[in-house]
């Protein structure tokens, strides 16, 4: 099965755990690890690895245009207009319930369409409610 995949988007904050202010005991996955993985991985597949810091991206709803701050320049006042009301799932300031995980790497699109000269307009309500699963690798 070829799906045409030339990029992969890998939401990244590096001081992210450092600030992580839980009081619990939590087994820590080596992101760094998974990341150069995915990276080393890309290049032997021919794909494009692009790093796009996250911040936000989760508390933001791509659906109504918020704005994204960069980790650390989160702006007084700033607030999502949507919330996340339970694993998985996101409602938008319109009550609108998509996957949280599709509009989270919406958000992340967002943050390099520009860059990567990408039109979002065809991105909808549609793909962030029903999204695609796609295997990269399989047995």
């Amino acid at each position: 099965m070829h799906h045409s995949i030339g990029r992969i988007l890998f939401g990244w904050n590096k001081e992210q755990k450092q600030e992580c202010g839980f009081n619990q005991n939590f087994v820590f996955i080596p992101t760094g690890r998974f990341k150069e993985r995915i990276a080393q991985l890309c290049q032997h597949y021919g794909m494009e690895f692009i790093e796009v810091e996250e911040a936000y991206s989760s508390q933001a709803s791509f659906l109504d245009g918020d704005e994204l701050p960069n980790y650390g320049e989160k702006p007084d006042g700033w607030r999502p207009s949507g919330k996340r009301i339970k694993r998985g799932l996101y409602q938008t300031a319109k009550g609108w319930l998509v996957n949280a995980d599709a509009n989270a790497a919406a958000n992340l699109l967002k943050k390099v369409s520009r860059t990567l000269g990408l039109c979002l307009q065809e991105l909808s309500r549609g793909a962030l409610t029903t999204p695609l699963r796609v295997l990269l690798w399989t047995a």
